[in-house]
Parts: structure tokens; sequence; C-alpha cells
């Protein structure tokens, strides 16, 4: 069995035995997380966990600064940026800004893959944040949450690092990058989804990792998916022409967007620009 077979059925055979090597949250993430479950926490003594990590601190700023926000007036510190955004959201924020972390390998060819990798899902995430974000002005009743949709957009192709992982061990592969491209996109959400698990996460962000790429579940009602699949649409994640045009038709008729050429207008590719750099 050639190299690629064989690597393609080690990760289907591991996926099953649930014995894949599953990358896990950055330490800060799940102290911030077990803080946000814990009843009794305030915003002061959240502004203290997250000041210990300098990476996290100044990701908050930009958050609580950011158009996403939508303020004028600048926070300067840790505790204006958590009292700004509120602990409700501080979980999935908190856990999105550390994510960064996890995209990372001192194998030189693997570490070249996720930072492609994490580029890309970053311009996904700045595309469907921004949307959502006009979507929500106009739609001020919406079930959905900005702090969702940025969580949800940053793990999508989350599935990828494990498959990285694993292809690692087996470093014949690497001779051809095609063939880790076809793993990745037949296996990445299924991983993906597994991943999820691990971390704790609801099943709403399983189904939204599992399924974003799956074209024939389009939901009726506007759901987070629309907003990461408009992401995809815009930085050509989709390559079939008629197939974005069919679905940009279908989010303007569910109210997501005006028109068809909303994406291209300087208005939001600004807002895409300015919600990018909470991200680097």
């Amino acid at each position: 069995m050639g190299t690629e077979n064989a690597l393609y059925t080690i990760l289907v055979e591991k996926i099953k035995q649930e014995s894949l090597v599953l990358p896990t949250l950055p330490e800060v993430a799940l102290r911030v997380r077990e803080a946000a479950d814990d009843p009794e926490i305030n915003l002061g003594q959240m502004s203290e966990i997250i000041s210990h990590d300098a990476a996290l601190s100044m990701g908050m700023l930009k958050v609580a600064n950011s158009a996403m926000l939508g303020r004028g007036i600048k926070v300067e510190t840790v505790n204006q940026a958590v009292t700004r955004i509120g602990l409700r959201q501080i979980k999935s924020i908190a856990t999105a800004m550390a994510l960064e972390q996890v995209f990372i390998s001192e194998n030189e060819i693997v570490s070249m893959y996720l930072k492609k990798s994490w580029s890309k899902t970053v311009d996904v995430a700045s595309v469907a944040i921004s949307l959502m974000t006009f979507y929500l002005k106009k739609n001020k009743h919406s079930p959905l949450m900005l702090e969702t949709v940025t969580l949800a957009a940053l793990i999508h192709s989350i599935g990828v690092l494990p498959i990285l992982t694993e292809a690692e061990s087996h470093p014949d592969v690497f001779a051809n990058p095609t063939f880790l491209q076809q793993a990745i996109i037949k296996l990445s959400s299924r991983v993906g989804a597994e991943v999820t698990k691990a971390w704790g996460l609801s099943e709403d962000f399983t189904e939204i990792v599992q399924t974003w790429s799956d074209l024939t579940i389009l939901p009726e009602e506007v759901h987070y998916l629309d907003f990461i699949r408009s992401g995809a649409i815009y930085h050509n994640i989709f390559k079939n022409e008629s197939t974005k045009e069919t679905l940009l038709k279908r989010y303007v008729a569910k109210g997501i967007m005006p028109d068809v050429n909303f994406m291209e207008s300087d208005e939001f590719k600004a807002m895409v620009s300015d919600v990018k750099t909470m991200f680097s």
C-alpha cells in the first residue's frame, strides 16, 4: 500500500478508535473558560486572570476598541476592556484570541502549512464577523451572537491540525502536497468535530465545524453557517462560480446582506480590514 493510502487509512482508523492526537487549548484559554463558568466570578477577577497573559491582554484591548463593538471612546486597560466586552462574551473571545498559539510546529513544512491555515482562517473569520456586525445593526433582536461567530469562524478548520501532526510522523507524504491537501479536504471537518468535543465546546460548534463545507446543508433560518460560508465565498475557498452566486442570492433573500455585491463595497472592506487587526 502506498504511503498516501496508508496515511489516509491510519487517520480514519485513529478517528474510529478515538486515538488521534488532538490539539489542546492553551492554558490561559482553559483558565478563562473555567472562570467564566464560575457563577461567583466578577469583572475584576476575570481581568486579573487575563492580565497574566500579555498576548491575550493585547487581544482583548483590540477587541474592545474594534469596530465590532462600535464604541468611539478608546479603552486602555484590561479591566476597561473586560468591562466593555462583558463576562458573557469573554469566554468565547478569549478562546478565539488564544487559538493562534495552537497553529505552531517545530517541523518546517508542517509550520508552513499551519501558518497558511491560520492566515486563511483569519481571512474567513474577519469576513464572517464583519458581515454579522452589519446584520446585527439591523436585526437587534436576533438570537445570533458576535462572540459565537467569532469562535466558530476561528475553529471552522481546526481539523487541519491533527491531520498535519499525524502526517508529520510520515514524512514521505510531504513529497506529495496534493495528497495532503486532499486528506485535509476529506477528513478535516470530521476531525475538527472531534476537537470541539475534546475541548468541551457546545454541540452548536461541533455542528458548524462538521458541516460548514457541506453545501447540501442549507439552513432555512439565518445561521452561523451563512456567515462563515460568506467568508469562504469572499476568499474564493468555494471555487464554483454558480455555487457562490446561488449562495449570495440566498443570503440576500434571508436579509443577511442588502445585495449580492455588498461584500465588494468600500464600507464592508473597511470593516473587514478593521476586524482583521484584532488577529494581527
